[in-house]
């Protein structure tokens, strides 16, 4: 009898403390997802390191795209219309599984297509690339996110030419560290909306690239990777990109020191004579080609011929033992006739490249060439396209090839793909191993036994102790 009286009472006592525990639940703080998406380069890579690196220190949790979020900053790109498109693909699917989740847009799109991003459903921020670094401060509050019936813009034409640090250092998944030394581009061409996007040339400030450097080494990082949108016209205080490949040569850890793209009209002697006998600068140049028929190359405004491009080839090999070379290469450019592209294609299989990129052509509004006449169809490009893509591959296989019987370094990445462990040379050769044991971020010994268009296959060596690259 005393037991069923003392049951209503209770009863509330439960309801009561069910209560108190959701308000303690609903009172904490929430700590908040958020998930980027690098759309493009390596610069832009770079800096999407640098804004994670700001939204960690925010309290963010960050989790990878494609996983449910409660913050989505895009870094866009817009050298194509299919970049511009990946980019509306990307916040589509996020809204899919997030549908309240914050939508944030930064980079070159939100700086040249602002107008079109207002119009995108979804979209809570824009950002346009003088203020990307900065993104962060223009968030609300973490536990104010929310959607916002239409997007704020933070955006100006005009983009600082002053030299810059960065907010925060970036800390790269990847073992091979991308660090940002310049932004921005004077050259024009013809068919490019990047001296729009991203301004004119200017460098980063020389302390503040040894500084992160520093930091990578410390954390580990063996390779560093400079990138920018046009590396070789690096000057700050009297420094060149020479200059500082001397300054970061001396930093303690760095085995590896990378060039992203470089224009071959900024491929100075003094870089050739320090990649001839450094021990850390890699044997490997990226340099745009575009296409290998003058008339195009004049109408592309690229400040070189086929002769020069050639002649720079031909000294460079000459100078630095074993050299790596890849190139970009553009078809269906406007007025390419078939002896233009055969043209192109004659180059690209009598130079040494390893590998090249092949682009369509993507008309861009607001560019000299968006007014050319002469329309390559689209069938046509395509076809010069595939032409050129089944070439790169036979240069890949070859140059995987001529390794076989070699003992060569890897750096290896984390992970496995298809059961194997990869990795890649100071050459820029991949390598595949298989193996049971973690080789994440370690330099070992392969002999190479096989080769494909994918990448090279081999077995490590027995070896035991610290291995310098070489």
């Amino acid at each position: 009898m005393v037991l069923r009286g003392l049951q209503p009472c209770l009863q509330s006592i439960d309801v009561y403390l069910l209560a108190m525990q959701a308000r303690l639940y609903n009172d904490r703080p929430m700590v908040k997802r958020a998930s980027l998406h690098s759309l493009g380069c390596r610069l832009n890579q770079a800096e999407t390191s640098v804004l994670a690196s700001q939204l960690r220190c925010q309290g963010y949790a960050l989790v990878d795209f494609g996983e449910p979020t409660d913050l989505l900053v895009v870094n866009t790109c817009s050298v194509t219309e299919e970049a511009e498109r990946n980019c509306r693909y990307a916040i589509r699917k996020t809204l899919k599984h997030s549908p309240d989740a914050f939508v944030a847009v930064t980079g070159c799109y939100a700086q040249t297509g602002v107008h079109s991003l207002r119009r995108i459903p979804g979209i809570d921020l824009i950002v346009g690339n003088q203020f990307k670094s900065a993104l962060p401060s223009f968030l609300p509050p973490s536990h104010t996110l929310r959607k916002q019936p239409a997007p704020e813009v933070v955006h100006t034409r005009t983009i600082d030419r002053d030299d810059f640090v960065l907010p925060e250092f970036g800390e790269p998944h990847s073992t091979r560290a991308l660090v940002k030394i310049q932004d921005g581009c004077n050259v024009m061409c013809s068919f490019c909306l990047i001296p729009f996007a991203r301004g004119h040339e200017r460098s980063r400030k020389v302390d503040d690239i040894l500084s992160e450097a520093a930091t990578l080494a410390a954390a580990g990082h063996q390779e560093l990777v400079l990138t920018g949108v046009n590396i070789g016209q690096f000057f700050q205080s009297g420094v060149t990109l020479a200059g500082l490949l001397d300054r970061l040569e001396g930093i303690p850890g760095i085995q590896r020191i990378r060039l992203s793209s470089i224009e071959p009209t900024t491929v100075t002697d003094d870089l050739l004579e320090r990649m001839g006998t450094s021990q850390k600068l890699c044997p490997y140049l990226h340099v745009p080609l575009q296409s290998g028929d003058d008339a195009i190359l004049n109408a592309m405004n690229r400040p070189y011929d086929v002769t020069t491009f050639i002649s720079l080839v031909e000294r460079a090999t000459a100078r630095v033992p074993d050299l790596t070379w890849g190139t970009d290469v553009m078809v269906g450019f406007p007025g390419e006739s078939d002896s233009a592209f055969e043209h192109t294609l004659d180059v690209c299989r009598r130079l040494p490249f390893s590998y090249f990129h092949v682009f369509t052509y993507s008309s861009r509004p607001g560019t000299a060439a968006a007014k050319m006449a002469g329309a390559v169809p689209v069938n046509v490009a395509r076809l010069r396209a595939k032409t050129l893509a089944e070439l790169s591959r036979d240069k890949r296989f070859a140059f995987a090839e001529r390794w076989i019987g070699s003992s060569v370094a890897v750096l290896f990445e984390s992970g496995t793909t298809e059961g194997l462990c990869l990795g890649t040379t100071k050459h820029f050769l991949r390598v595949a191993v298989s193996s049971e044991t973690q080789l994440a971020n370690q330099i070992h010994p392969v002999i190479i036994t096989g080769a494909s268009d994918r990448w090279a296959v081999g077995h490590m060596q027995n070896w035991k102790g610290t291995h310098s690259d070489s």
